[in-house]
């Protein structure tokens, strides 16, 4: 679930292309192979099997999760936060609202293949792209499935980094969606931290998971540069705030 767009003059970055350049080289996202397929197959078991012995607690800003309004969002998460996002989404929105569906963004990298299947074993539609690969069709794709009433769900740091920051991507589709933006966290007792860019996070059995929703942030459709790199600001900032790590 990572980021489009980069922050650019004018028009929100993901939508635009360089005047007088050549056209962007297409790139296709990558198809799991079987092995993908089947490790995908084995991740999510662990991660259900997993979450069983979770102990999920909520402290919330938006009210969000506790009140679940019909108002479609965007979720935003840290990438380290990956492997309880979906069980969160479908504890607190799926089970209480069953016509309720998910799009998230993942890397169109070979790696964002594995991912890819995984969303959709969770009934997530996933849609391929990131900052650096099909950043504009996977933006365009995101507006076409927030239209048809999916929430959306993004990393704003994935897949890269640097750990912890927002690029503008992320205001860019709320801009041209219209949805509100809902800061989400969480901080686990007892977890593995790998040593990769972002200190991916992996709980243990049985661990205490504290979930924060930061408040909700709009970004109005006529929002210049300026006003989109101050909400910019504001999310990294919110997002930090409800972070512990």
């Amino acid at each position: 679930m990572n980021a489009p767009g980069k922050k650019s003059e004018g028009a929100p970055a993901a939508m635009q292309h360089p005047e007088g350049g050549a056209p962007p080289r297409t790139v296709v996202p990558h198809v799991p192979k079987w092995h993908q397929r089947l490790a995908a197959r084995l991740i999510y078991t662990a991660i259900r099997c997993l979450a069983v012995t979770i102990r999920l607690r909520l402290s919330e800003q938006s009210n969000f999760f506790s009140e679940l309004p019909p108002e479609k969002i965007i979720f935003t998460i840290w990438h380290n936060r990956l492997v309880l996002a979906l069980i969160i989404n479908r504890h607190y929105v799926m089970r209480r609202d069953r016509k309720r569906k998910l799009a998230a963004i993942v890397s169109a990298s070979r790696d964002g293949g594995l991912v890819a299947r995984i969303l959709e074993l969770f009934a997530v539609q996933p849609v391929r792209g990131s900052s650096s690969r099909r950043a504009a069709p996977a933006l365009r794709e995101l507006v076409t499935w927030s239209e048809r009433g999916y929430d959306l769900a993004i990393t704003p740091d994935g897949p890269r980094g640097p750990r912890y920051t927002v690029p503008e991507g992320v205001i860019a589709t709320a801009q041209l969606t219209g949805l509100p933006i809902v800061p989400v966290a969480y901080h686990l007792n007892w977890k593995i931290c790998l040593k990769s860019w972002d200190r991916f996070q992996i709980p243990l059995p049985f661990a205490r998971c504290e979930i924060t929703t930061g408040r909700i942030l709009r970004v109005p459709r006529t929002a210049t540069d300026a006003e989109r790199e101050e909400l910019r600001q504001q999310l990294e900032t919110e997002l930090r705030a409800i972070t512990r790590d």
